[in-house]
């Protein structure tokens, strides 16, 4: 049984942190393998299948963001219960948690089954994938509520640092994920060729497999009962510390969503003109960029949960000095690997197509990116710094008001009225990013967060 002994302020130094980050960060590289290994398997058997599930992705996306705000107000609300050694509301805040997620998971998949088609309709989406598009979603829809369990027991397992364990599931599911993909698409072993749909229904095979290992660890690691008598009566006062931090952030990565959306119409509405090869080079360049960031995530998520622990344990003098170190770690990070990406933009992409075409135009794309990073990284340690210190609203407000007039009104401008194509929708979220960041950081410095209250 996992040791839930009070854990020293002192033990959360810098190093400590890095050490957090880096199980984390294999569980995220290996997250993002499950939804972008679809991509680049089925990228040898059709490169419109490619555009189709990015358009795919986009749509999942939003909705799916408020399973992982959920998960994250969780992981902090649970810190901060264990910084002030408060065993009672940490089961009660997990079985809460699971609850919640479930209801919002049957909801998420309702949405995606019945309504991707007129979504995909308003997007713009080109004809010639349409129906591609359609087919993945309806299958993945289904198992939305999979995923919405998995990232319930995910949260409560990171906020006892069990990293380590949501790393190997992670493994296995890639693991089971390529074997079924690369089954289903090509028809191995006297089986039809399924190709994207033979994606989706592997995808939902390896995430079922992962919510049942994450589920088996639970059980064996902790010490938490989860029970419906917890919900009697509905405990409104848990519900409500975990809402004041997952639907302010959750307000802004749903905006961030649907920004993204408008974003992805206008390049919808550019591959129409040109040819859908410029979809399938946002895709690619999406994934790369992912890699950029992904470290920054994971470092920024081992911060947010020292800076969760140490707001309940009444340390808050000791929070600046940390988050600005990790932020120091991620701006290098992200940015030395897209400079890497930019450098070696052929042999990455190479891996996925040989069309000179994507190359030429992924690499242009590539050097806004190294830009863009900059303030991406600023973005994604200074929101998680400032909603675990308890300064929910300010990056809410912020941030939806730079994606939309910023980042989807400028990526119009640049991309069609300039005819800059999708290296002008670049530019525009490369200015949305480094906008936000420098607020973010102004916000920060300020220190308003020190007299703000929390649990």
């Amino acid at each position: 049984m996992q040791d839930q002994k009070e854990i020293r302020v002192e033990e959360y130094t810098m190093k400590k942190m890095v050490w957090m980050s880096i199980p984390i960060f294999i569980e995220l590289f290996l997250q993002l393998l499950v939804g972008n290994v679809d991509q680049i398997m089925i990228s040898h058997h059709s490169q419109k299948a490619v555009a189709a599930i990015g358009n795919a992705n986009q749509i999942m996306s939003i909705l799916i963001i408020f399973l992982n705000v959920m998960g994250s107000g969780t992981t902090i609300v649970l810190a901060r219960f264990l910084g002030a050694d408060n065993r009672q509301k940490i089961a009660e805040t997990c079985t809460v948690s699971i609850f919640m997620l479930i209801i919002l998971g049957f909801v998420a998949s309702a949405i995606l089954v019945g309504l991707h088609r007129p979504i995909f309709l308003l997007m713009k989406i080109p004809q010639d994938i349409l129906e591609d598009a359609c087919s993945y979603m309806s299958i993945i829809g289904f198992c939305v509520i999979i995923q919405a369990v998995y990232i319930g027991f995910g949260a409560i397992l990171r906020a006892y640092a069990l990293n380590k364990e949501i790393t190997v599931i992670s493994f296995i599911m890639n693991i089971i994920n390529v074997i079924g993909n690369g089954i289903l698409i090509y028809g191995l072993f006297h089986l039809p060729a399924l190709g994207i749909v033979g994606v989706a229904i592997s995808t939902n095979i390896s995430k079922g497999i992962g919510l049942l290992l994450i589920i088996l660890v639970f059980l064996k690691k902790l010490g938490i009962r989860l029970s419906l008598s917890h919900l009697k009566p509905m405990p409104m006062d848990t519900i409500g510390k975990i809402l004041a931090v997952a639907i302010p952030s959750g307000a802004e990565g749903i905006s961030y969503n649907m920004s993204q959306m408008i974003v992805l119409g206008v390049i919808n509405t550019i591959g129409s003109a040109v040819g859908t090869y410029v979809i399938t080079t946002k895709v690619y360049v999406g994934m790369a960029a992912n890699v950029a960031y992904i470290y920054s995530v994971a470092i920024a998520a081992a911060m947010q949960v020292v800076v969760g622990y140490l707001v309940g344990a009444k340390r808050k003098d000791l929070v600046a000095r940390k988050v600005w170190t990790v932020q120091l770690v991620a701006t290098v990070v992200s940015v030395g690997l897209s400079i890497g990406l930019y450098f070696y933009s052929d042999l990455f992409f190479g891996m996925f197509t040989s069309d000179k075409k994507i190359l030429l135009l992924a690499h242009q794309v590539l050097l806004v990116e190294i830009v863009l990073e900059i303030g991406r990284s600023i973005n994604i340690v200074m929101v998680k710094a400032l909603i675990a210190t308890g300064d929910v609203k300010f990056p809410v407000i912020c941030g939806i008001v730079c994606q939309w007039i910023v980042a989807a009104l400028f990526s119009y401008i640049f991309g069609i009225v300039c005819d800059l194509g999708l290296v002008g929708v670049w530019i525009a979220l490369a200015m949305d990013e480094c906008v936000r960041g420098l607020i973010y950081l102004v916000r920060f410095h300020k220190a308003k967060w020190m007299n703000m209250k929390t649990v």
